[in-house]
């Protein structure tokens, strides 16, 4: 961290000798650069789109998991924890063909059933969602473990005495089960947030290709990372790209402290 802050104090083209240009470099990307702008707002929205929906199914999957009596309760967690061990990489190029908008299964099943598939991957509108949508499925089974372990940790005395004076089972989870995960939705919320801010592979694997540069279409998938990789390896601009990792950095930990501060709560057993 120290020597990307160092290199963005620089103009710095590899190979060329490093000029001092103190924060300059940090002003051009804040009040200059449009598409770094535009990066962040991807970023950003992309992070909302994967993160909340993925946290929200994996408590509805982890509570039903824990519940009593279910039978093979163990392969259950092995299928939805499979795709987290699975190789981003692989899973990506899966992903790309199942939303291949004229041949891929996602459009033929929803064609199915009367529905026109949208453009995924090659509409602007679309192709966020779509990577949004594989990453909500590869990422739900690590969240499940996490919720999993959190009910597994409250102890069954708690929720006994809620059913004794008369809690029903929405009752039961609103004011009791969820108030002690707290601490696992935190965690969840953190991890995913931070995840999602450095947004990378599954762009570049489904929107890339020899053809065309990753990020498309028309930049609607150009993440913050996939920026920093073009203005520092392309233009070979070591000191500018420095200057947009570190203020990724500084986002990620503002967003984090945020994070901490709006959902955090005190909880006792």
């Amino acid at each position: 961290m120290a020597r990307a802050l160092q290199f963005s104090l620089y103009k710095w083209l590899l190979g060329a000798e490093k000029t001092f240009v103190g924060l300059d470099n940090y002003r051009r990307l804040i009040f200059e650069d449009g598409d770094f702008h535009k990066s962040v707002l991807v970023t950003l929205y992309f992070t909302v789109l994967s993160v909340l929906p993925a946290i929200a199914l994996a408590l509805f999957v982890a509570v039903l998991l824990n519940g009593a009596g279910l039978r093979f309760r163990g392969i259950f967690r092995t299928i939805y924890f499979v795709p987290v061990v699975t190789s981003l990489v692989a899973v990506a190029f899966v992903w790309r063909a199942l939303l291949e908008p004229s041949f891929g299964l996602v459009n033929t099943v929803l064609g199915w059933v009367g529905i026109n598939g949208p453009g995924w991957l090659a509409s602007p509108d679309w192709a966020l969602p779509g990577i949004a949508l594989m990453t909500i499925w590869r990422d739900m089974g690590f969240y499940m473990v996490i919720f999993l372990a959190g009910l597994q940790a409250i102890p069954r005395e708690v929720t006994d005495a809620a059913r004794i004076d008369g809690a029903g089972p929405w009752r039961s989870f609103w004011y009791v089960t969820l108030p002690l995960l707290n601490p696992s939705i935190v965690l969840a919320a953190v991890i995913g947030v931070i995840n999602g801010l450095q947004l990378f592979t599954q762009t570049y694997v489904m929107t890339g290709s020899p053809q065309r540069l990753p990020g498309g279409p028309l930049g609607s998938t150009r993440s913050v990372v996939l920026y920093i990789v073009e203005q520092t390896f392309r233009p070979l601009e070591m000191g500018y790209g420095s200057a947009a990792a570190f203020l990724l950095f500084v986002l990620i930990m503002i967003v984090t402290l945020i994070q901490f501060r709006l959902i955090q709560r005190k909880f006792e057993y």
